[in-house]
């Protein structure tokens, strides 16, 4: 199914707009779909998606030029996070490292609304300073945890997925083998 949606590897040998990245554009790791492209692809996506607030799916691209994940992927995987979910993540990430670092959660952030915690964290960036010595510290710890759980867990989850799908596949043409061999 997603074959008919992603291009031919043709058509990117000759776009105009990928020719700056030269010859590592045309890896085939990078588009094709196969156990361990999408594995990377997905592991670099969610990490990400729930490590940078902003310009994920470039930084997702960039790192999967590298990691030899698929492209596609990965830039779809960084969606984990979206202006649905910002809210949520943040202040989950934020009560997770503040609670590893020992800093003390204000007794208002744990009664605000996910909506009065993105405005808090927003109103904060003005200092940086604060920001940083105040809820950027225990936010950035969580951040980071995240990401690296996110990305292990979507790595080991998109293997045993492909796993499932193949071994069910299997099973699958075995069953319609014998069925055909009884009749």
């Amino acid at each position: 199914m997603l074959k008919r949606i992603l291009p031919t590897h043709d058509s990117i040998k000759k776009s105009r707009l990928l020719s700056w990245l030269g010859p590592r554009v045309h890896d085939p790791s990078l588009w094709h779909i196969n156990r361990r492209a999408v594995a990377r692809g997905v592991a670099i996506g969610a990490f990400f998606g729930l490590m940078v607030p902003v310009a994920q799916i470039p930084a997702a691209a960039i790192a999967s030029l590298f990691l030899r994940g698929n492209l596609w992927i990965a830039a779809v995987s960084t969606l984990v996070s979206n202006p649905f979910t910002y809210a949520p993540i943040y202040y989950f990430a934020y009560r997770l490292g503040a609670s590893l670092i020992g800093a003390p959660v204000p007794q208002h952030a744990a009664n605000l609304s996910h909506d009065a915690v993105s405005q808090a964290w927003i109103s904060q960036i003005t200092d940086l300073w604060a920001w940083i010595s105040g809820i950027g510290q225990p936010l950035v710890l969580g951040m980071l945890l995240m990401a690296l759980s996110g990305a292990t867990i979507g790595y080991w989850g998109a293997r045993l997925f492909w796993r499932y799908k193949v071994i069910s596949k299997r099973r699958r043409l075995l069953h319609a083998r014998v069925l055909r061999q009884a009749h």
